[in-house]
C-alpha cells in the first residue's frame, strides 16, 4: 500500500515530462485546430469548468481575449446549465470551450447540452480523457490522457490542460507556439529542484495558520487554483484575491501567522509590490513569484524567480508546481492524505439535472 500522498507527490514531480507530451499533442493537432477555427466566425468565446477547471477557465479566457482579440468570458458549468440567459447574448456566434479532467462531471455535460439547445454553437473540449462523454459530445478535442491522475486533487492534469489552453490561444493568434513553449518542461524541472526546499519549508511552517494567494490578470485564476490546492489537500484556511482588492477588507485577517503569496505580473508589478509591502508591515510573511526580480521584489522576502524569458501569456503554468508542492508538504505535516482529500471524489456527479 502506498504511503499517504505518494501519488500526489509523484504527479507533481512528473510535470516536466507530462508537459512535453502535452506540447507534442498540441503540435500534432495544430493544423486541424486552424481549420476548425477558420471554418466559422466567432463573436465570443465562453470557457467553462467546475472547481479547478473553472479556475483554469478564468485564465484561459484572459489568455484568449488578450491574444486573439475575441471577447472571452469564463463561467462555472453549473451557471451555464442553470442560468443560461445570464450568459449567452442573443444574435452572437458563440463557441464554448469546455475544460474537464474526467469529461464526466454532471454540470459540465449538462452545460454542453444546454449550450447546444440554446445556441447551436460549436464546442471545443480540453480534457484528460479522450473517450469521455464530453470528448464524444465536442466538435474538436485536445486530450491529455497521459496527464490523468490517481490522486483526487488535480496537479499535473490542471497544468497540462493549461498548457494546451495557452498553446491554443497563442497558435490561433499567430504566435510561434512551438518555439515559445518548448522551454516550459525544462524550466519546470529547474523550479521544482531549485525551490523544492523552500516549498517544503513554507508548507511545513507550524506558525502559519492562514494562506492568501494574490494574482491579477492571467494570474488570478492561478491564484484561485493555488488556494484550492492548499484548502483541499491540507484542510488549511486559504483564500484567493486580486491584489488590490485584498486591501478592501480581507487584509484585516493578516497577522504574524499569515503567509501571503503574490503571483507577480509584469503589467502591474509596481502596484502588486506596494500591496505585498503593506501586508508585510501588518506582520504577514511574504512569498513572491515573479519572472525576474529586481530590488523592489527581492526586498519583499522570499522569492521564486521563474527566469523564463517568456512573454507573460506563455509562462502561466510555471507559477503552479512549487505551490502544489507547498500544499502537499502542508498536508503531510498536518497528517492529511493529499491523495484522498476529505469529503472529495475524483469525479463529481449529481442526479437532479433533467
Amino acid at each position: 500500500m502506498n504511503e499517504p500522498g505518494a501519488f500526489t507527490r509523484n504527479e507533481i514531480i512528473s510535470q516536466p515530462s507530462v508537459w512535453a507530451q502535452a506540447l507534442q499533442t498540441f503540435h500534432a493537432q495544430a493544423k486541424a485546430l486552424t481549420r476548425f477555427w477558420q471554418s466559422q466566425p466567432v463573436d465570443q468565446m465562453v470557457f467553462t469548468g467546475c472547481g479547478s477547471t473553472y479556475y483554469l477557465s478564468l485564465t484561459a479566457a484572459a489568455l484568449f481575449q488578450t491574444l486573439t482579440g475575441i471577447p472571452s468570458v469564463a463561467r462555472p458549468a453549473s451557471e451555464l446549465a442553470l442560468f443560461p440567459d445570464l450568459v449567452y447574448p442573443p444574435d452572437q456566434r458563440i463557441m464554448l470551450g469546455v475544460i474537464s479532467r474526467s469529461g464526466e462531471t454532471t454540470e459540465t455535460i449538462e452545460a454542453v447540452s444546454v449550450f447546444r439547445e440554446r445556441t447551436g454553437g460549436r464546442v471545443l473540449a480540453i480534457t484528460c480523457d479522450s473517450q469521455s462523454t464530453l470528448a464524444k459530445a465536442a466538435d474538436i478535442v485536445l486530450a491529455a490522457d497521459f496527464a490523468q491522475e490517481q490522486s483526487f486533487a488535480q496537479t499535473r492534469s490542471f497544468s497540462s490542460m493549461l498548457i494546451l489552453a495557452q498553446a491554443l490561444a497563442g497558435h490561433l493568434a499567430g504566435q510561434d507556439v512551438k518555439m515559445l513553449l518548448s522551454s516550459l518542461p525544462e524550466i519546470c524541472d529547474r523550479l521544482l529542484s531549485e525551490y523544492h526546499d523552500l516549498s517544503r519549508q513554507r508548507g511545513e511552517a507550524e506558525k502559519i495558520d492562514r494562506f492568501f494567494f494574490l494574482g491579477a490578470g492571467y494570474q488570478y485564476g492561478l491564484a484561485c487554483e493555488a488556494m484550492l490546492k492548499m484548502k483541499e489537500m491540507s484542510l488549511s484556511y486559504s483564500e484567493a484575491f486580486h491584489p488590490l482588492e485584498f486591501r478592501h477588507g480581507p487584509m484585516s485577517m493578516v497577522n504574524e501567522n499569515t503567509l501571503v503569496v503574490g503571483l507577480i505580473s509584469d503589467e502591474a508589478h509596481r502596484q502588486e509590490v506596494v500591496v505585498l509591502n503593506h501586508m508585510r508591515r501588518l506582520g504577514g510573511d511574504i512569498l513572491a513569484i515573479a519572472d525576474f526580480a529586481g530590488n523592489e521584489i527581492n526586498a519583499l522576502g522570499e522569492v521564486i524567480r521563474l527566469q523564463s524569458d517568456l512573454p507573460p501569456w506563455a509562462r502561466s503554468a510555471l507559477y503552479l508546481p512549487n505551490l502544489q508542492l507547498m500544499a502537499y508538504y502542508r498536508a503531510i505535516a498536518r497528517g492529511q492524505n493529499p491523495d484522498r482529500p476529505n469529503n472529495l471524489a475524483a469525479v463529481i456527479k449529481i442526479d437532479t439535472f433533467r
